[in-house]
């Protein structure tokens, strides 16, 4: 059975599952319609004629309603090919299948542990009325926190192999929507740029706009658009239509040198799902980061017990840095020993060593001035882990020497740089690093990378990527304003984790920065940045600075204790671009995260997600000098339950961490 069939029908009878099916040959233009198991959302199906003479015969369009209210109008669904006419009308339905789904899986590796994956599908099979009959079916899930869709090419004689030019799926939203976007204005991309507050019509057919896209629709709730399970296929990007105000159609990411050539493939094959989370309040989509694990296939590792979450030391935000020792720092062994001694006091599981370690077109060997089994050697007496950086087109050309030998080294993982592209072939190359580095214990983390899609799923050795405009944009620009700060948990982090590389301890004003290179700032407060380590996820993470940096500072503490990963998730309060609240849980203890933009504000953030009893809250605020002392923190304890609230004071730029411990 081809890949496609497999991750379009498997996981409908895993677990507890209910199953009903209606075979409704020959049907006609009839809506069909498919709701959520809670009744929130539902999304439509049908058959139309579109009275342009230029779009005739019978065409497949979708809508989506929350609550009863319109969030999308008919949008069309199609398929374009390189060679023969398009996919797109001249439809008759020759039958339905309708299965319902719920069953719950652990994920040791993310924001929520206990995952429920429940909802009601709906798949509707189309054949075109003329020759060549070619057939298409679209699948539909109703989740309560989302709707997701995809198309299904089955095998058939009249397609076979193919190339495909581009979808021509709708987002039709109703109203001057507005959104946050990311317009890359290339497909040659590393995702590191601000999402913009506009209105969809802003959003331009020659645009090209990355996802997730959030939006809100007017007078209605928020929603993302996103997709899953991205396998063997280009990543999707998002334009405005021709006269159409409010819509948006899918842009897909070509082959490199063929502009009218988007995936290759062959019959039987399914697309990615395309995704709408859906809620009220924009918060609420962060809370449902599960939904895009759905749709992804469980794991294929039988043993994840090797693969550690956890907390890095790095080097190359300092410039390899170090102060006040008997060496000369730089990419050499005792630099990277001193490292390795500051993540062994810190209880760090991990130190990062970043560009240089290698020649540029070798990773097999290091350069004269790294003795790497000394180092790694040194590590492991002292129970820390060594990843290494490389770049991706030495990774590419040599996999299949490199990570076996790194394995026997005992390097713990590796981060692969600089593919700025998602189309069919890189995407490729993702899963042929992650299924390789799978099979010689090595977790992964991509950087200059499109965002997640929910693969860690299926190999969670993939502890993290960026696809995010990072910490290190502080180094030249002064584009990590806290406005930016604020925007990304609402947007980029819907997708999935993000290597933002928190933990600058060079804290400055919005006055007092300037951008650096070495002993580089961040703007915001310190607390600021204690706090990223609970709203921004990502079981791989970083401890940015310096090791003399942290030596002494208040709220180091925090970073020491904090873990990567969750067993439950809440977001508090929050709106994008101004401020945001989360608490998670790990094991017995809550952690909290408040961040805000460059307005001061005070928030009372009820304390609801605790247990019975009494805790004790450790916080780390914002000094009173933090306006204009950044560094200024305040510690202190108190006890308090879950009937309790917490007032905080935020600073311009500023923020709040704090620890809750029973009492017992």
């Amino acid at each position: 059975m081809g890949k496609g069939i497999h991750s379009v029908r498997n996981g409908l009878c895993i677990g507890s599952c209910l199953m009903l099916l209606v075979a409704l040959n020959g049907l006609g233009a009839s809506p069909l319609t498919v709701t959520s198991p809670g009744g929130t959302l539902s999304v439509t199906f049908e058959l139309k004629s579109n009275p342009q003479p230029y779009l005739p015969g019978l065409r497949a369009y979708y809508r989506v309603s929350f609550k009863g209210t319109a969030i999308l109008n008919d949008s069309p669904l199609g398929l374009d090919f390189k060679g023969q006419p398009a996919l797109d009308h001249g439809f008759e339905v020759t039958g339905s299948q309708r299965a319902s789904h719920d069953s719950t899986w652990t994920n040791t590796f993310g924001a929520i542990r206990n995952v429920r994956d429940h909802y009601n599908q709906l798949t509707v099979s189309l054949r075109e009325r003329e020759a060549p009959g070619r057939q298409l079916d679209l699948v539909f899930r109703a989740y309560d926190s989302g709707i997701a869709f995809r198309y299904f090419l089955p095998r058939q004689e009249g397609l076979g192999k193919f190339t495909l030019s581009s979808e021509d799926t709708g987002f039709y939203f109703p109203g001057d929507a507005s959104a946050f976007a990311l317009n890359l204005g290339s497909y040659t991309t590393s995702y590191e740029s601000e999402f913009q507050a506009l209105t969809l019509d802003e959003i331009k057919p020659t645009s090209i706009v990355g996802i997730p896209l959030l939006v809100h629709v007017t007078d209605g709730p928020w929603v993302g658009i996103l997709e899953a399970d991205l396998d063997d296929y280009p990543g999707m990007y998002l334009s405005g239509v021709w006269g159409v105000p409010g819509a948006l159609m899918s842009k897909l990411s070509p082959l490199p040198g063929h502009s009218d050539e988007a995936a290759a493939a062959s019959t039987p094959k399914a697309t990615p799902w395309h995704v709408l989370l859906v809620n009220s309040e924009a918060g609420g989509l962060i809370e449902s980061d599960s939904l895009i694990l759905n749709l992804n296939p469980p794991s294929a590792l039988s043993d994840t017990s090797w693969i550690k979450p956890g907390k890095a030391a790095w080097d190359w935000w300092s410039g390899s840095y170090a102060s006040g020792v008997n060496f000369k720092p730089g990419m050499n062994t005792d630099t990277m020993k001193h490292y390795v001694d500051f993540a062994s006091k810190s209880h760090l599981a991990y130190l990062l060593i970043d560009a240089g370690w290698s020649p540029e077109d070798d990773i097999t060997r290091t350069v004269p001035s790294i003795d790497m089994p000394a180092i790694i050697a040194f590590a492991k007496q002292r129970g820390v882990r060594i990843l290494l950086w490389m770049q991706w087109k030495a990774v590419n050309k040599q996999m299949d020497q490199a990570f076996p030998l790194f394995e026997k080294w005992g390097v713990a993982g590796v981060k692969v740089d600089y593919m700025d592209r998602n189309d069919q072939e890189m995407v490729n190359f993702y899963h042929r690093v992650v299924k390789a580095a799978a099979a010689h214990h090595l977790a992964v983390d991509f950087h200059g990378a499109y965002p997640p899609a929910g693969l860690r799923r299926t190999y969670p050795n993939l502890l993290t990527r960026e696809g995010v405009m990072g910490m290190e944009y502080n180094k030249w620009s002064r584009r990590q304003t806290p406005e930016h700060l604020t925007t990304i948990p609402f947007t980029r982090m819907l997708a999935g984790p993000m290597d933002y590389t928190p933990g600058c301890f060079n804290n400055a004003t919005r006055e007092q920065f300037q951008p650096r290179r070495i002993q580089p700032m961040c703007q915001g407060t310190r607390a600021n940045q204690l706090a990223m380590y609970v709203v921004y996820l990502s079981p791989l993470e970083m401890v940015s600075d310096y090791p003399e940096d942290y030596l002494g500072q208040p709220g180091f503490e925090f970073l020491e204790k904090a873990p990567t990963v969750w067993d439950d998730t809440r977001v508090l309060n929050g709106e994008p671009s101004e401020y945001v609240t989360i608490a998670r849980r790990h094991g017995d203890e809550w952690f909290l995260g408040s961040m805000t933009n460059w307005t001061s504000r005070d928030l009372t953030v009820p304390l609801k997600f605790l247990g019975p009893g009494k805790w004790n809250a450790k916080i780390f605020a914002d000094g009173p000098d933090a306006n204009q002392n950044a560094k200024d923190l305040s510690i202190q304890s108190k006890q308090v339950t879950a009937d309790d609230t917490l007032p905080l004071h935020l600073a311009s730029g500023g923020g709040a961490a704090v620890i809750f411990t029973q009492v017992k």
